[in-house]
């Protein structure tokens, strides 16, 4: 009898789950049968409500005529302008398809059945997929008042442990651990062990609460400092992401990467959002503000939140999924949260004044119901 496909593979890639992400706007006007997309309200994806950098636009439609030329593969000018702005050798630094991509090389690079990941419970998933994917097992540790408990975490690390995975700030919770903090775990991490300290929103912080990862690398410690493009430049839709490491972790992942693996438009696009301070303060300004509007929003309607510092909060109201569905009738799509054993709550990522004003109206009428 001839086998299903789904039959030739290998069995646990069957068994794999698969991430779940921020419903897109086109996909809810369709199903819920709404004529004007441009009514709904996305706060679901953690991405910049300003829109993309000016100075990233105007790179891309420069680029456009370059469309029938293969991108730099090795990402010089990035790179270059990337380790001048950081203070780091050109060869600690290696681009990706998003840090999405770069997550995954070091699974290919690092992971095998036997072998095992730790992690926060309630930080990224795509540590744990990462995981599944090559076999090996994860080691979840509950956090301590939805943050990162790094004493925790160091006990639970064994012989078998390859990566850590820290998340700082993390998402979906929007805490995050102090340099203080993260010194004390490197000084105990034992040294067969890489940490990975994923800092996709950090530079939504002012640079003055933004712990110093970077001389770690400097230092030649077994880790790798990740961080993207997606959310402070609003280039999400781009998928650009950078990882800094030592040189031979470096060449290491890039051994196992994939030939023009970021786009010409993207890598444009990403030095010149690198020189818009401007935006960048702009987007700070708008999180702050958005997240004073949300609070005060949840506090108006005796709700309960995890205080954040970055573009997104958790807030419980009772049945997520269900509160979520409801939501999209009124034309705003936020996240459930259930995927991470929080299904009293929904993330929702901070918006423009108006789309937050919205938010909470629809809320309110959803809460009412």
């Amino acid at each position: 009898m001839k086998k299903k496909i789904h039959e030739l593979a290998h069995p646990w890639v069957r068994s794999l789950a698969v991430y779940e992400p921020g419903r897109p706007i086109e996909e809810v006007a369709r199903e819920l049968g709404f004529a004007d997309a441009e009514e709904i309200i996305k706060l679901a994806s953690n991405e910049n409500a300003l829109g993309p950098s000016p100075k990233a636009m105007t790179a891309m439609r420069r680029m456009v005529p370059r469309m029938h030329f293969y991108p730099d593969g090795g990402a010089f000018y990035l790179r270059r302008a990337l380790a001048k702005r950081l203070d780091i050798e050109m060869n600690q630094i290696m681009t990706g398809h998003g840090s999405n991509e770069i997550i995954a090389l070091l699974g290919q690079a690092f992971l095998k059945p036997g072998t095992n990941i730790v992690m926060a419970d309630r930080a990224f998933v795509v540590y744990r997929l990462v995981a599944d994917a090559f076999r090996a097992k994860t080691i979840a540790v509950p956090m301590q008042n939805f943050t990162h408990d790094l004493d925790a975490m160091l006990k639970a690390i064994t012989p078998r442990t390859k990566l850590v995975f820290i998340s700082n700030p993390n998402n979906p919770t929007g805490t995050m651990v102090d340099g203080a903090a993260l010194d004390r775990f490197m000084r105990r991490v034992p040294k067969h062990v890489v940490v990975v300290l994923d800092e996709a929103y950090i530079e939504l912080l002012p640079p003055e609460q933004q712990p110093d990862t970077l001389r770690y690398v400097r230092e030649g410690r077994h880790v790798f400092v990740l961080r993207t493009f997606s959310k402070t430049y609003g280039l999400a839709g781009l998928r650009v992401g950078y990882a800094i490491g030592p040189h031979a972790g470096v060449e290491l992942l890039n051994k196992v990467r994939q030939p023009f693996n970021v786009n010409a438009m993207a890598l444009a696009a990403a030095a010149a959002a690198l020189g818009d301070e401007k935006y960048v303060q702009r987007t700070r300004r708008m999180v702050a503000n958005g997240l004073t509007q949300l609070e005060k929003g949840f506090a108006e309607l005796g709700l309960d939140y995890v205080p954040s510092v970055v573009n997104f909060i958790l807030v419980k109201v009772g049945r997520g999924r269900e509160s979520c569905k409801a939501l999209e009738r009124q034309r705003v799509i936020v996240r459930p949260m259930d995927g991470y054993g929080l299904p009293e709550y929904v993330r929702v990522t901070v918006g423009l004044p108006r789309e937050n004003a919205h938010f909470l109206r629809a809320l309110k009428t959803v809460l009412k119901k």
